[in-house]
C-alpha cells in the first residue's frame, strides 16, 4: 500500500459501511489491488480489538481473468498471515467476505481484518531521513529472518510495506507477492517494485506460475531499503525508473561499480554492499539471519545523524509531524540498547509488559516466563515439531515454556477443535497437558513441550 488514495482498481467503501462486526471509517491507503480502511468494532467483545484495519480486495464482481488474478493475490496474503505468526509480521484477526448484491462493486470482495498500524515507513520518509531509521531497519531484518525461517519470501519489500505501530516499532505487511519456497525457489507474480528488485529478476522470464524468486530477492530489497532510510536516496543513479533499470543492468554486467552515497554511515556500508552484490550467488552468502547480528552492531554503533538534503524535504502538516516525531521517539527508546530487549535475537516477542495480551485471537501462545511474559511463540494451526517444523520456536530448545494462553477459535462451520494438547519430544506420543479454549495458565517449566495439536476438548 502506498498511503495515497485513488489508484485504478482500488475499491471505494463509504464511511459507516458495515462489514461483519466492523464499521468502516476513513481510507488509510490504496494500491493497485485493494484499499485499506480504518474500522471500529460495532459491538465490543472481550479478547478482540476495538479497532482494526480492513484490507478490502476486489475478488468479487470482475471479469473471469481479473477475478482469477485477484483471488490468487488475496489467497497469497491470507495464507502467509495465517501460517506465519511472528511478532514482526502484521497480525491477521479474521477473513470476511462482503455479501451485498445491491453494491456490485463490493459484492464478493475479500476483507482481511488486520492489526491497525499508525502509518508506514514511506510516510515517515517524506519528512527526511528518520533518526529512528537504524532501529526500524533492525526490526525489518528481524521480520525477514522470521519469514525466511518459516519458508516464505516477501517478494515486495519497500517502505510502503513496512508498517509502523502505535509504539513506533515496525512490522512487515502487504503479502500479495509473498511466495512459499519449494526447495530453493518460490514463484511470485511479476509485479514487484523495480527499484527494489535485483537485476537478475528485472529481465527474468515469467512462466505460467510467475517469476522464480529466492530469499536473495528480499536481501537485495533490504539493501536498497537501508540505503534509502539512512541517506534519503536510492543506491542506483537515475532520475527515472527506466534510467535506474539501465543502471542496474550496467552494474549487473560489471560495467559500473556500486557508488554508495557518502551520507551512508560507515558502519552500514559493508552491510548494504553485501546486500547489493551483483549476483544471486554472492548475495546468497548473506541471509537475513546472518545479517541480523551485523545490523544490531551497526545500530549500537554511535553515528551522527546525516543531514537531510533540502530536495528530500516535503511539506507535512504540523500535527502529522508531531505524531511522527512522537512515534519515532518511542521506536528509538524501544529499539536501541546493548541488550536489545525488544526481541531482536529470537523468533518470539519479549514485550514483557504486555503479557498474555500479545496472543492474538485464533492462536495458541506459549511463553518463556510466567503470566505471558518473556519470549513468545504462537500458532494458528497445530505443530508437530516446534524446533524444526515450518514455524520454528527456537527458544524452546533452551528452556521449557512457563505459561500458555489458548486464545483460539475455529471459523469453520460446525468445527469444534478449540482445545490444545501439548506433547514432549516429537513425534507426538504421551501428552504433557491440555489447555481449554480461552484459558491462560502458568506451567511448571519442568517438562519440555515440543509439539501440540488442536482437539475437540481436553
Amino acid at each position: 500500500m502506498n498511503g495515497r488514495a485513488g489508484p485504478p482498481g482500488a475499491l471505494r467503501v463509504p464511511t459507516g459501511y458495515r462489514i461483519g462486526p466492523w464499521v468502516v471509517e476513513q481510507l488509510l491507503g490504496a494500491g493497485a489491488f485493494g484499499s485499506v480502511y480504518a474500522a471500529l468494532r460495532a459491538v465490543p467483545e472481550p479478547g478482540l480489538p476495538g479497532r482494526a484495519a480492513l484490507k478490502v480486495l476486489a475478488t468479487g464482481t470482475r471479469t473471469p481473468r481479473q477475478l482469477r488474478h485477484l483471488v490468487e493475490l488475496a489467497e497469497r496474503e491470507t495464507e502467509v498471515l495465517r501460517r506465519v505468526r511472528t511478532p514482526r509480521l502484521i497480525r491477521l484477526y479474521e477473513v470476511l467476505t462482503v455479501d451485498d448484491p445491491g453494491r456490485p462493486e463490493l459484492d464478493g470482495a475479500t476483507v482481511l481484518v488486520l492489526e491497525e498500524a499508525q502509518g508506514s515507513l514511506d510516510t515517515l520518509l517524506v519528512d527526511g531521513v528518520p533518526r529512528t531509521g537504524p532501529a526500524l531497519l533492525a526490526e525489518v531484518c528481524e521480520g525477514l529472518d522470521q519469514l525466511h525461517r518459516a519458508g516464505w519470501v516477501h517478494g515486495d519489500l519497500k517502505p510502503g510495506n513496512v508498517l509502523l505501530m502505535a509504539d513506533g516499532t515496525a512490522r512487515l505487511g502487504d503479502f500479495n507477492m509473498a511466495a512459499e519456497l519449494e526447495g530453493t525457489h518460490a514463484y511470485s507474480p511479476a509485479f514487484a517494485t523495480p527499484d527494489y528488485t535485483p537485476p537478475d529478476l528485472l529481465w527474468s522470464e515469467v512462466g505460467e506460475r510467475g517469476t522464480k524468486i529466492r530469499p536473495t530477492a528480499d536481501i537485495w530489497a533490504f539493501g536498497v531499503l537501508a540505503h534509502v532510510v539512512l541517506t534519503g536516496a536510492l543506491p542506483l543513479p537515475g532520475g527515472t525508473p527506466a534510467a535506474r533499470r539501465d543502471a542496474a543492468l550496467r552494474y549487473a554486467r560489471g560495467e559500473e561499480e556500486l557508488r554508495l552515497s557518502p551520507e551512508l554511515p560507515e558502519c552500514w556500508r559493508d552491510i548494504v554492499r553485501d546486500c547489493l552484490a551483483r549476483r544471486h550467488e554472492d548475495r546468497a552468502a548473506h541471509t537475513a539471519a546472518s545479517l541480523l547480528s551485523r545490523v544490531a552492531a551497526a545500530v549500537a554503533a554511535p553515528s551522527p545523524a546525516p543531514p537531510v538534503p533540502p530536495a528530500a524535504r516535503v511539506f507535512v502538516p504540523r500535527r502529522r509531524r508531531r505524531a511522527l516525531i512522537a512515534a519515532g521517539t518511542a521506536a528509538l527508546a524501544a529499539g536501541l540498547g546493548a541488550v536489545w530487549g525488544s526481541g531482536l535475537f529470537h523468533l518470539g516477542d519479549s514485550g514483557g509488559t504486555l503479557g498474555y495480551e500479545r496472543c492474538w485471537r485464533g492462536a495458541v501462545c506459549f511463553f518463556s516466563e510466567e503470566d505471558g511474559r518473556g519470549e513468545m511463540c504462537s500458532w494458528v494451526d497445530g505443530s508437530a515439531d516446534w524446533i524444526d517444523g515450518p514455524a520454528p520456536c527456537s527458544w524452546t530448545a533452551r528452556s521449557a515454556p512457563r505459561s500458555v494462553f489458548n486464545n483460539g477459535f475455529d471459523l469453520t462451520e460446525g468445527a469444534t477443535k478449540v482445545d490444545v494438547v501439548y506433547y514432549g519430544q516429537p513425534p507426538q506420543q504421551e501428552p504433557l497437558g491440555c489447555v481449554k479454549v480461552r484459558t491462560r495458565t502458568n506451567l511448571s517449566g519442568t517438562a519440555p513441550p515440543r509439539s501440540h495439536t488442536w482437539v475437540p476438548n481436553c
